[in-house]
């Protein structure tokens, strides 16, 4: 069956049922049960992905999935770029799919002669985004809890795939994200875009140079794990189709903390609760944990062992990780990476960056004065790293890496795999937290050794037909 008329059959099963919780039922999963086939063959199956010509002055056409806070700032950036085109937006929200819808052709309004342009769809189902043949790239910005699902789905569909951080809900989902994305040779950046910012690239040059001499240990700062979710039940937001928003995760009543109602300009908690997310060990340990990576070289590895701090019933920080090699990273609360050398040291955070050499300052940019950052960048770079014998890949601008990769079908600065080794460390992390075991873990089979952890960490139960394989 041709993928549109497979997506025709996905949309009528789904809009046929009823969007509020209290009369979830048997009915609903008969009338979901039906759009299995078509799921299915998305997910699983190979042989799907169709790579529509560009020519050099072709427009890359996009679809955006999850139109919240987040989706905001990734779809004004990429409407102002004049090699993309917007054509499709999707959310389970009406008002938030509907005000995407506006912005879209707002934006095209003013550059299209006369003032109108009614050239962008809304859907409430991703599907309906990746069945059409005219879309080259999709922005996931959903909740954690869809990034696999709709990630693999839109490998196997022949869309490259720009995906907001962390990379997913759990390691073996990481896993399967990679294999898709390889399988069907897709572009895929993951949104961990402190990578193009130049105060982090620098600090890890400096680091992967030897400038501050051996590497002992490094911290991260970022905020605490996830939670069980306990919200109490608020009346339904009208418009929020709120199964479709649960998706694989539990079924549970509606509360306005997750799915905050209308159009918002705040992060939502949700990333606070482990059926959604991870806390901020996974939600800014996707930007920091990152950077510690990167710093090591070790985007194709991770920790060996993982142990949780001596109060970690309550703890919101202090679990210490340790790699082959010796060096150990510690969680810490406040916020920024700090690189510990024989030699000196290098703090490192968004607009700031400090060098110590021999206990000595030697440069030093605390304050979001980006000038001054600049100046500051400028001098280290000419003194320290003109005959660096590493230098690491240069991206000035996160979604515009992601479009020239598109064009010239190499990897992007946050591969889908470089992702995966991320946010595998920030699960290891919470797993030392909930769990308040020590771990020993095979970095390069992405496993537990030594009769430590449980397999069953690894891995989620999915609700209903969602899953990823």
């Amino acid at each position: 069956m041709e993928i549109e008329k497979l997506a025709a059959a996905f949309l009528a099963a789904h809009n046929s049922r009823m969007t509020n919780p209290a009369n979830v039922s048997r009915r609903h999963f008969l009338h979901a049960s039906a759009a299995t086939a078509f799921a299915a063959p998305l997910i699983l199956s190979g042989g799907c992905a169709t790579d529509r010509r560009l020519g050099a002055n072709d427009r890359l056409t996009m679809g955006f999935i999850g139109n919240g806070k987040q989706a905001g700032g990734l779809l004004g950036g990429f409407l102002n770029r004049a090699d993309t085109q917007v054509v499709a937006v999707c959310d389970v929200d009406t008002t938030r799919r509907e005000a995407a819808k506006k912005t879209v052709e707002a934006y095209y309004a003013k550059k299209t002669p006369g003032g109108t342009f009614k050239g962008c769809d809304a859907y409430t189902d991703f599907h309906a985004v990746l069945a059409r043949k005219d879309i080259d790239a999709v922005c996931i910005a959903t909740p954690d809890h869809w990034h696999a699902i709709i990630s693999v789905a839109a490998a196997y569909a022949g869309k490259d795939i720009y995906c907001e951080k962390p990379l997913s809900e759990t390691v073996k989902e990481a896993r399967a994200m990679v294999a898709a994305v390889r399988r069907n040779q897709r572009v895929f950046q993951t949104g961990s875009m402190q990578r193009s910012s130049r105060e982090f690239r620098v600090a890890c040059e400096l680091v992967r140079n030897g400038v501050i001499g051996k590497i002992s240990r490094v911290t991260v700062g970022v905020g605490g794990p996830g939670k069980p979710c306990d919200l109490p039940e608020e009346p339904m937001e009208p418009g929020l189709d709120w199964n479709m928003w649960l998706g694989p995760a539990p079924m549970r009543p509606y509360n306005s903390i997750l799915s905050p109602r209308g159009v918002h300009t705040h992060f939502p908690a949700w990333r606070n609760y482990w059926e959604y997310g991870g806390g901020m060990v996974t939600d800014w340990g996707a930007h920091h944990f990152d950077i510690a990576q990167w710093g090591l070289g070790m985007d194709a590895s991770g920790p060996v062992e993982i142990t949780p701090p001596a109060d970690v019933a309550t703890a919101q920080s202090g679990v210490r990780y340790r790699y082959a090699d010796g060096i150990e990273v510690e969680h810490i609360s406040e916020n920024g990476v700090t690189f510990f050398g024989s030699g000196g040291k290098i703090y490192v955070n968004r607009g700031k960056f400090g060098m110590e050499l021999g206990g000595k300052d030697a440069a030093s940019s605390l304050a979001k004065d980006k000038a001054g950052l600049q100046q500051i960048l400028d001098g280290v770079e000419k003194e320290y790293l003109a005959k660096a014998k590493v230098k690491l890949y240069a991206s000035t601008d996160h979604k515009a890496d992601f479009i020239a990769c598109i064009r010239n079908r190499k990897r992007p600065i946050t591969d889908v795999d470089v992702g995966a080794h991320t946010v595998t460390v920030c699960h290891l992390v919470n797993f030392a937290y909930r769990y308040g075991k020590k771990i020993q873990w095979n970095p390069a089979k992405h496993e537990f050794i030594n009769g430590t952890g449980n397999a069953k960490w690894l891995d989620r139960e999915y609700r209903g037909i969602w899953r990823v394989a």
